[in-house]
């Protein structure tokens, strides 16, 4: 019931949030007349789609990107209808699905071959490490926390099963899924209750994913992802801020915890520092050669792609000599030796060996955990699509939802399969798919995009040769020398590039600069005491998620999240920021 009442909490808090949005565009619109700016008419991504529904008003840049849309393929239509269906929460079954796949397949062709080029090749490397990793530690957390009942088998297995599915099936394939540490705390909580009931963990887990699978597919055919159009870049920086904060401390946690473990020698301690350290210190030189004058573009653009991946190579080569020579071991990736279910369990969960009662009432828990994966997988999906990375195929300009109704059709698939399976739920991953967005971008010397190679190759790469890892002994067995203070060193190095561009980092760092001489922003004009008490609001946001995560309470993380949109909108009402002010430092563009 409890988690009924948050989900009622969730949906009354979007629903006002969709409201006042809702109100606040019709009266602006009514007021303003054809005249008025498109930010006036509506905040955020679909200022140019209701512009041109307009009868009256069809503006030069509108006509532009109309003229790029058949360029790409997309036809007026399409964006007729784009229009008019992201101005509705809801829309007919299947229609937000059949515009994504009618929008994107055109080019599953140059989804192919724009994933050859050796910058595909390397970024494909660097995230190898990058996904195997966490799938490596949160299968060991899953182990913990489920009795034994999922382990780093079953983590292992579903990110490189529900990887590649993702990668040839969905519409923004540059997305990576994963697990993450909310849907973690989740689980926990089912089985602490299966515990105390008496009923068997597995069953319960798989009846309340199919619960689960079946509300995303409702919410996926009826473009319920367009409810996410009234989120902005204040929920979008805070959720990005939060995940690479907790990248960073996890790194710096595990290496300040040899040193202060009485039974790990201080020279393991020490070389475990300098093998987090080498790995992070080179991946960033080795990026940052791309902007020197060194050799020739080619070697710099060659040695900045392969910087990470050459990185570990070094970490775990300084890591090798260590032990040859002087005895010292490190802690190294502990894949399983057979491809076999952690407890010996066939790979079906057994359906009916819980009562029916038992099957219904699993619909309860469902309703977090759809909230849980609904958010996780559409704030990420913003975040990927970010009018910054300049993507192009099948896209109409500036609009963050293209693709999100077919995406959650296949993460409802992959829910209902896991499921079954009792493999571990995964959602797209926030770090993870920024860092890999930024792997295949292109961009100019002030850390701007200008080309991003839109394929599907990369992820069919990654999780390929994660699933080579469990089913082939020799990479099993390379993988074995790779030492985990080295993927640390590597998740210091995905959760600092992963904050370059983010506003809110930006602007946190203007406060402890000299303005006066500090880079013009976009933000520059604004009083600064409104620059900085907007960064100071979304700071004491941030920290709040992160405790709220890591608390007894953490399962009601995603309320949180939600909770965000009106907090945001009150912000504006109570007089703290005026609208105009909000158009700067809450714009989209």
């Amino acid at each position: 019931m409890k988690a009924f009442s948050c989900l009622n909490g969730l949906l009354f808090g979007i629903c006002c949030t969709a409201s006042v949005s809702a109100f606040s565009t019709s009266t602006s619109y009514r007021k303003g007349g054809p005249g008025l700016s498109t930010r006036s008419i509506i905040d955020g991504n679909h200022a140019e789609i209701l512009t041109w529904n307009s009868s009256r008003t069809c503006t030069k840049g509108m006509k532009k990107s109309f003229r790029q849309s058949s360029k790409l393929g997309v036809s007026t239509e399409a964006l007729a209808e784009e229009g008019e269906a992201t101005s509705h929460m809801f829309e007919g079954p299947f229609k937000g699905i059949a515009r994504d796949y009618r929008k994107r397949l055109p080019f599953y062709k140059s989804d192919i071959t724009d994933g050859l080029n050796s910058q595909c090749v390397a970024a494909t490397m660097f995230l190898f490490f990058a996904c195997l990793a966490p799938a490596v530690g949160f299968g060991a957390l899953y182990y913990t926390a489920t009795g034994g009942a999922i382990g780093t088998m079953e983590m292992v297995t579903s990110t490189a099963f529900s990887g590649i599915l993702y990668a040839l099936t969905s519409a923004q394939p540059l997305t990576i899924i994963g697990s993450t540490g909310p849907v973690l705390a989740f689980v926990a909580t089912l089985y602490k209750f299966t515990a105390r009931t008496g009923l068997p963990f597995l069953p319960v887990y798989a009846w309340t994913g199919l619960w689960t699978a079946a509300i995303l597919f409702l919410s996926a055919i009826t473009s319920a992802s367009n409810l996410v159009k009234y989120l902005t870049r204040f929920t979008d920086e805070i959720f990005s801020c939060l995940i690479s904060t907790i990248f960073i401390i996890e790194a710096v946690s595990d290496v300040a915890r040899t040193f202060a473990t009485p039974a790990v020698p201080f020279v393991t301690a020490l070389l475990t520092l300098l093998c987090a350290a080498t790995t992070y210190g080179l991946s960033t030189t080795f990026k940052n050669v791309r902007n020197t004058a060194y050799g020739n573009k080619m070697l710099r653009d060659t040695v900045s792609n392969f910087g990470p991946t050459a990185a570990v190579i070094c970490s775990c080569l300084i890591a090798r000599a260590a032990k040859l020579g002087q005895g010292v071991s490190l802690p190294s990736l502990a894949i399983p030796a057979s491809f076999a279910t952690t407890s010996g369990r066939p790979w079906l969960v057994p359906l009916n060996s819980i009562p029916v009662w038992a099957r219904f009432a699993s619909f309860v828990p469902a309703l977090m955990a759809t909230v849980l994966l609904y958010l996780d997988q559409n704030i990420t999906v913003r975040l990927v699509n970010n009018p910054r990375f300049k993507m192009e195929k099948g896209r109409e300009k500036n609009n963050m939802i293209d693709g999100m109704h077919a995406d959650m059709l296949i993460i409802s698939i992959v829910t209902a399969l896991t499921s079954i399976t009792g493999l571990p739920w995964l959602v797209a991953a926030t770090v993870r798919s920024v860092s890999h967005v930024r792997a295949v971008s292109v961009f100019n010397k002030e850390g701007k995009s200008e080309k991003i190679f839109e394929q599907r190759l990369t992820g069919l790469g990654i999780h390929s040769l994660i699933g080579a890892c469990i089913l082939f002994n020799g990479p099993r067995s390379l993988m074995s020398h790779i030492v985990l203070p080295s993927l640390m060193g590597l998740f210091m190095y995905l959760g600092i590039s992963s904050l370059p561009g983010v506003q809110m980092w930006e602007r946190f760092k203007e406060l402890f600069k000299d303005r006066s001489i500090a880079k013009d922003q976009p933000w520059s004009g604004l009083k600064r005491r409104k620059v900085n008490l907007f960064t100071l609001v979304q700071v004491a946001s941030l920290y709040a998620m992160f405790w709220v995560k890591g608390s007894s309470i953490g399962v009601l993380f995603p309320i949180l999240i939600a909770a965000l949109a009106p907090f945001r909108i009150a912000l504006e009402r109570l007089g703290l920021f005026s609208k105009e002010e909000m158009n700067v430092l809450d714009s989209d563009e």
